[in-house]
C-alpha cells in the first residue's frame, strides 16, 4: 500500500518546462532566419502593430524602453526592422518590420506552430484548455506584484 500523493511541485516544473522550451526554440537549425529568439518577441509584436514606439513596445513586452532601443538596433543592423520618424512628432521614433524582418517572422511562426503541435501532442481538447487556464491563472500573479 502506498502513503499519501505529494502535490505536485508546480514552481520547479514550470522553471525547468520554461527553460526547456527556451533550449529548444534557440537550438532550431535557422530557426529564426537571422533573427535570435529574443528578437522574435519584437518581430511578433512589429507584425500586429506596425509603426509602434518603443515605449508601447516595451510595454508590451515587459521589458524597460532601453532594452527596446538596444535590440531594435541590432535589428535595423540586421535589416530586420526600419525606423522612421512619427508624422505628427517629429520627436517619437516608429518601427516597422523590413521586408526581411516580415520572413524572420514567419519562419518563427512556422517553428513555434511545429513546438506547439508537439506540446499539445497526446492530450483532450479539454485537458488543453485547463492547462491553459492554469497557465493564464499563474500570470494573473502579476497583479499582485508590486511596481519597481
Amino acid at each position: 500500500m502506498s502513503g499519501p500523493r505529494s502535490p505536485p511541485r508546480f514552481v520547479m516544473l514550470l522553471n525547468r518546462a520554461q527553460r526547456v522550451v527556451q533550449r529548444w526554440i534557440e537550438t532550431r537549425p535557422g530557426a529564426w532566419d537571422g533573427a535570435s529568439s529574443a528578437q522574435a518577441g519584437m518581430l511578433f509584436f512589429l507584425a500586429s502593430r506596425n509603426g509602434a514606439v518603443i515605449g508601447e513596445i516595451a510595454q508590451a513586452l515587459q521589458v524597460a524602453p532601453a532594452a527596446v532601443t538596444n535590440l531594435s538596433k541590432r535589428m535595423e543592423a540586421a535589416n530586420l526592422v526600419e525606423r522612421f520618424a512619427d508624422a505628427d512628432d517629429g520627436r517619437l521614433t516608429r518601427l516597422r518590420l523590413s521586408p526581411d524582418g516580415q520572413r524572420a517572422k514567419d519562419k518563427a511562426t512556422k517553428v513555434l506552430e511545429d513546438l506547439n503541435a508537439r506540446l499539445s501532442d497526446g492530450f483532450s481538447p479539454d485537458e488543453l484548455a485547463t492547462v491553459a487556464r492554469w497557465l493564464a491563472h499563474v500570470v494573473e500573479l502579476e497583479n499582485d506584484i508590486a511596481p519597481r
